[in-house]
């Protein structure tokens, strides 16, 4: 029996149409990211393991795809126990080690390479390993596919498209004003009306977590925090204690579960809550440059708002934190994100590199874009000109034709299988309908071609050169 077609849970296939309308994506954000000077790098779409580990949480790093080593690991019918015991990378006490070895470790030495989790790593070791090659400030954008050994479900997958922009080498608030208005720029290009921008700082998660007496366990509190929409504050309270938070910690953090007000109105709030703590009240003042200039601005079409309890997990963020998410009405996670990290190229040996960084999910935005019926109506590519094959003795004549059209950079193709039988010419007139093509070839008699227009039927016959002026 033959085995039944089918792709790994996490990925898709996709469609002309479909792919048409993510290159639309695409194209929106490409324009608009060049349009705000950014230029383009692309990075393989596997690294070493060192460089994506320990780079992302706990969490991140469980969701990171590994590959496996090539050639035999095992060297032929060798128990691996021993095949490893050979290969001088384990202690000499083999059994002991082996006996308290678990997956994580064990993996390690069967794999030294990962599928990339995100666009922003790689880039980061990308820019130390090129340093002496770039301008600084240097403005990236990457538009590539990523990977998550997540659970699929709506809107999550195991293989999608990031569209990342980045600057490095500058700490100019500046820069987090521009980010706002890339994302403004963007979704307003593609009708999407209504996006909210969540905006935060890691200084004032930092200065809470100092506050509260839990600057001990701050990736914790944030890890928790920033679930605060998925699980509810009852949630987040029991994730916390569970992480070793205390409850007179937890009751001091409580208000920011329920954090209201204009923006204005919250910054206000912050500087009393965080009146004690310096690195707070830093996270405030820049949160309070970046609302305050782009109010003067102005926002074409999207809403700004102050989300205290943003944090999105992520170790390496040090000042802005951003998050999108779609209209109101429409169920979807986040359809952007991003944030500053002033240290993450210093795990690669390049210190004192600032860094910010937004993402378009285009998977996201894609799904938000269909169910509200904001597509165009898609073009796909067609010929212009089909030349029918009803008679394979012209068939010279016909290519030397279609040469000519396509130096004129006009489309066109022939049907490749002669038709034998009426049958299979229908065959070939239903192959014209389906795919919308404009002009048809039908023969060529006495030297002419008949060239037939299909929308409404009109038919001539025409030497080379008329039927290059007809058909463009």
């Amino acid at each position: 029996m033959a085995q039944k077609p089918s792709i790994p849970k996490g990925t898709r296939d996709f469609s002309p149409t479909e792919v048409a309308q993510r290159n639309y994506i695409f194209n929106v954000i490409q324009s608009s990211f060049e349009n705000f000077g950014f230029q383009p790098i692309e990075t393989p779409s596997f690294e070493n393991s060192s460089t994506l580990m320990g780079k992302y949480g706990e969490e991140g790093d469980r969701l990171i795809f590994k590959i496996l080593n090539s050639g035999d690991f095992l060297k032929g019918t060798k128990p691996y126990r021993e095949a490893l015991k050979e290969s001088g990378l384990v202690p000499t006490n083999f059994d002991d080690f082996f006996m308290n070895m678990d997956a994580t470790t064990f993996s390690n030495y069967i794999s030294g390479k990962a599928l990339r989790y995100d666009l922003t790593v790689p880039f980061a070791r990308y820019v130390v390993q090129h340093q002496n090659d770039i301008s600084f400030p240097f403005k990236r954008y990457q538009m590539q596919p990523v990977w998550r050994a997540d659970r699929p479900q709506k809107g999550r997958f195991r293989e999608f498209y990031q569209c990342d922009a980045d600057v490095v080498g500058s700490k100019s608030l500046l820069q987090e004003v521009e980010f706002v208005q890339l994302y403004d720029d963007v979704f307003t290009k593609l009708k999407l009306v209504g996006t909210t921008i969540k905006l935060n700082n890691r200084k004032i998660l930092a200065g809470i977590a100092e506050i509260i007496g839990a600057s001990d366990k701050l990736i914790d509190f944030t890890v928790a925090l920033d679930k605060l929409d998925k699980i509810g504050s009852e949630g987040v309270t029991n994730e916390m204690l569970s992480k070793g938070i205390t409850e007179d910690a937890i009751d001091k953090v409580q208000p920011l579960f329920d954090f209201t007000g204009k923006n204005k109105e919250k910054l206000a709030q912050l500087k009393v809550m965080l009146a004690t703590s310096d690195e707070g009240l830093e996270g405030v003042d820049d949160l309070e440059f970046v609302i305050d200039t782009v109010e003067e601005l102005g926002l074409q079409s999207a809403n700004l708002t102050i989300d205290v309890t943003l944090a999105r997990g992520l170790n390496y963020y040090t000042g802005a934190i951003y998050e999108v998410s779609a209209p109101e009405g429409v169920k979807m996670g986040s359809i952007g994100g991003g944030g500053r990290y002033d240290d993450l190229t210093g795990v690669f040996g390049k210190d004192d590199l600032s860094g910010i960084g937004i993402s378009f999910g285009l998977d996201r935005i894609y799904l938000v874009l269909e169910e509200l019926g904001l597509f165009d109506e898609v073009i796909l590519p067609k010929p212009k000109v089909l030349f029918l094959n009803f008679d394979s003795e012209d068939n010279l004549s016909k290519l030397k034709a279609i040469k000519a059209l396509r130096a004129q950079n006009i489309k066109c193709e022939i049907y490749p299988d002669v038709a034998t039988s009426n049958k299979q010419q229908k065959k070939q007139w239903k192959y014209v309908s389906n795919r919308g093509i404009e002009f048809v070839v039908s023969k060529i008699e006495n030297n002419a071609f008949v060239l037939k227009k299909m929308s409404d039927g009109e038919q001539k016959n025409c030497s080379l050169s008329e039927l290059i002026n007809t058909v463009q």
